[in-house]
């Protein structure tokens, strides 16, 4: 088996943070989207008020459905999507892990931030160069944004210790896919000291 050489990009001068999803739906162990995921939830308030304090952009997105037309292929495919609805707990956030006022709320649709978004207007009008990538899940919508990330050219990290997933095997091949192709996929340790 051949291996494909691939070099890490690392981070740019203006970088952004993008946390996918980590609204009560995906990170409560009772809903059906969700799983058990404290250490993940402690590491993201970490990563995000890291972000905060040296005053560079976070975005927090949500993934809502306002209309029974809205992504009716994914929902049929996935029918517990069909529980994030407007102003519901599950599309609610924790106090301590929840946009602030100047942060940015990007509600989508499907697995990427970035499709059918402003994500990517709104990561050029602020001069963004670069984006980490935190959040839930690993092969689903984390994933769905790296690529996106990156096929919008930014130079994209994946915050390792700061993503998840309910299957832990499908977590490791994704990260080890994102490695290889995408992104860079550090531990949010390494990207305190890039900042």
């Amino acid at each position: 088996m051949s291996s494909l050489e691939s070099n890490s990009t690392g981070l740019g001068s203006a970088p952004a943070l993008v946390v996918v999803d980590m609204c009560r739906g995906f990170i409560d162990p009772s809903s059906p989207l969700g799983f058990q995921c404290d250490e993940l939830i402690q590491a993201n308030i970490k990563l995000v008020n890291k972000f905060r304090q040296m005053n560079l952009p976070v975005i927090f997105t949500t993934t809502v459905y306002r209309d029974i037309s809205e992504a009716s292929v994914f929902r049929a495919k996935i029918p517990a999507l069909n529980i994030l609805k407007p102003d519901s707990d599950e599309t609610s956030f924790l106090a301590e892990l929840s946009p602030g006022s100047e942060d940015i709320l990007i509600e989508k649709k499907f697995a990427s931030s970035f499709f059918e978004t402003t994500l990517a207007t709104d990561l050029r009008q602020m001069n963004v160069d670069s984006v980490v990538v935190s959040g839930v899940t690993t092969s689903g919508c984390v994933r769905a944004t790296a690529l996106d990330s990156l096929q919008n050219n930014f130079l994209t990290v994946v915050a390792e210790d700061c993503v998840g997933d309910r299957d832990l095997n499908a977590h490791r091949a994704n990260l080890f896919d994102l490695q290889s192709k995408y992104a860079d996929v550090v531990h949010s340790e390494q990207i305190f000291k890039s900042l």
